[in-house]
């Protein structure tokens, strides 16, 4: 038997069109988006800053509960706070802010789009949208208040105006340009390190920009970004040169710091590979096809991408899931452009997967919510009652209506998919977000119930009212507390606090916060526990406890 590559005539079937696809990403992005609380961890962690803004206190640098945080600069910040003045009558400050995530990652897949069309054609301009919004760790960051995201977008950005040089040589490196200066404004040197040197590298390796024009456009490009990306560095210098000096200082902490060591390449290895799923596959084969082409643009440019991602998380010892963002549109482009050539087979294999498994995990949704709601099947319901005790499922027969609703419209949309290059990607993308679709109706009461600490706050604001009725000076000293947490309590019930310096603090009030199985440390016998709060169960276990200093 010949295994020949899928005839080219089904490259040219359109799958759904351009409103259909652009239904699908806005479907991908809004459910789930604005429904849940801020929670522990990013999406708590992030949301500080953009609170701050909106309260007025700090516009230039980003703060988290009146103390600067030095992680990335204000570019999402901004977004995000603008996102959630525009929503605020109809949204809650939190959801307004996260829609800033959603269209940062619109403009990423948009621009993948248009960068392959530009690389590899028209036709690999949906396959390549697909494959973007299908990438596998994507689905919980999107939907997240995440500041890596604009530095994903703005990756995908300077990718684009890349694309162009060949054709369109000065519009394409200004396009460069302003997108690597714009991932310095989003995620600091980082952002500069893996976007700025994209144009000389495609001026020295690639054989479509040797041209004198070209080659004038792309160091003009090159000039642009370090122009613009030196912009707010000197402002923040100006106003606030100490601020400055501790940004400057943070940067070079993660440049000089700790890099991966030999053992730690497996397990970044593997988390790329879950989290690329299944575009990987895909790109390993396009560049095995690309192999004795591997200086032209469509192979070279998404390579380049792909080095110096790996080589910034090398150098900055980041194992981080959120870091891997930044890898999927290098992927998305390679393969967008091995998907035309993959065999018969292949393509079918791909289909036949992306259908079994998400179909396979659409059962488990629904089995984790009937044991919710039904307290079957008896073990996972068991499961379920151990560590959230106190959770009430709210609304089970709208989301029983809604949950089958949702399957329904899944297979009908499976069903009637045109063969196409594209079908694989189409079902893959397409039960990716009813897979996210049916999980945010099923289980986000679940999910918001242990990843909140709404609830938390709120127990903790009444214990302090009562004591500040007797001290109404009083401040709350932390040891440890996370960003996340710091951030919440900031949020539902304005409570800031202050970390503990050299082993004392002038405040009469003591937050601790403890994880698992692990014990109080032993404090001095004047801290007296006057409120204490559990939820979980086992590892998953927090333990809230608020003392008071009393006489000795």
């Amino acid at each position: 038997m010949i295994r020949d590559p899928i005839s080219p005539t089904l490259f040219q079937r359109r799958i759904y069109g351009t409103v259909g696809l652009a239904a699908l990403v806005g479907l991908y992005l809004l459910v789930g988006l604005t429904v849940h609380d801020p929670w522990r961890g990013d999406d708590a962690r992030y949301f500080g800053p953009v609170l701050e803004l909106l309260r007025g206190e700090s516009w230039l640098f980003p703060q988290l509960a009146g103390e600067p945080l030095t992680d990335y600069p204000p570019l999402y910040f901004w977004t995000a706070a603008s996102f959630a003045w525009l929503g605020s009558a109809v949204l809650p400050v939190h959801g307004g802010a996260r829609l800033a995530s959603a269209f940062f990652v619109a403009l990423a897949i948009y621009f993948v789009a248009r960068t392959a069309e530009a690389l590899h054609g028209r036709p690999a301009r949906t396959p390549a949208a697909l494959l973007a919004l299908g990438a596998l760790g994507l689905v919980l960051h999107a939907h997240e208040t995440q500041p890596l995201l604009a530095v994903f977008a703005m990756l995908a950005l300077t990718l684009r105006g890349l694309a162009e040089v060949p054709q369109r040589p000065l519009v394409g490196a200004l396009k460069a340009g302003l997108g690597s200066a714009l991932a310095f404004l989003a995620g600091g040197l980082g952002g500069l390190l893996i976007t700025a040197p994209l144009l000389p590298l495609a001026l020295l390796l690639g054989t479509e920009c040797r041209s004198p024009r070209a080659s004038g456009a792309l160091l003009l490009g090159l000039c642009l970004a370090l122009t613009l990306a030196a912009i707010w560095p000197l402002v923040l210098h100006l106003h606030q040169p100490g601020l400055f000096l501790r940004w400057l200082g943070a940067e070079w902490s993660r440049l000089a710091g700790p890099q991966l060591a030999l053992g730690d390449i497996p397990r970044l290895l593997e988390l790329l590979g879950w989290f690329l799923w299944p575009l990987w596959p895909i790109a390993l084969w396009a560049l095995w096809r690309e192999r004795r082409r591997l200086t032209a643009l469509p192979a070279l440019l998404p390579l380049q991408s792909a080095v110096l991602v790996l080589g910034w998380r090398v150098l900055s010892g980041d194992l981080s899931q959120s870091g891997a963002l930044l890898m999927v549109p290098a992927a998305a482009l390679l393969a967008a452009g091995g998907v035309p050539t993959l065999r018969r087979g292949a393509a079918n294999a791909f289909d036949w997967f992306a259908l079994m498994s998400l179909a396979l995990f659409g059962v488990l949704v629904w089995l984790a919510w009937t044991a919710q709601a039904l307290g079957w099947p008896p073990g996972l319901a068991r499961h379920v009652a151990r560590n959230a005790p106190d959770f009430v499922l709210p609304g089970g027969s709208f989301q029983l209506l809604a949950g089958s609703a949702i399957s329904l419209l899944w297979i009908v949309l499976v069903w009637r998919l045109p063969r196409s290059l594209s079908r694989a990607p189409a079902n893959w993308a397409i039960g990716l977000t009813m897979l996210w679709c049916l999980a945010v109706v099923l289980l986000m009461p679940w999910f918001d119930h242990g990843r909140s600490y709404r609830t938390v706050a709120g127990s903790l604001a009444i214990a302090v009212a009562g004591e500040r009725s007797e001290d109404p000076g009083a401040c709350i000293a932390t040891t440890g507390l996370s960003d996340a947490l710091r951030s919440s309590l900031d949020y539902f019930a304005g409570l800031r606090t202050q970390r503990v310096e050299g082993g004392a603090t002038p405040c009469t009030l003591l937050l601790v916060h403890t994880e698992g199985r692990s014990e109080l440390r032993a404090l001095a016998p004047e801290w007296k526990p006057v409120w204490e709060f559990r939820r979980g169960a086992g590892k998953r276990q927090e333990s809230f406890r608020l003392l008071r200093r009393t006489p000795s």
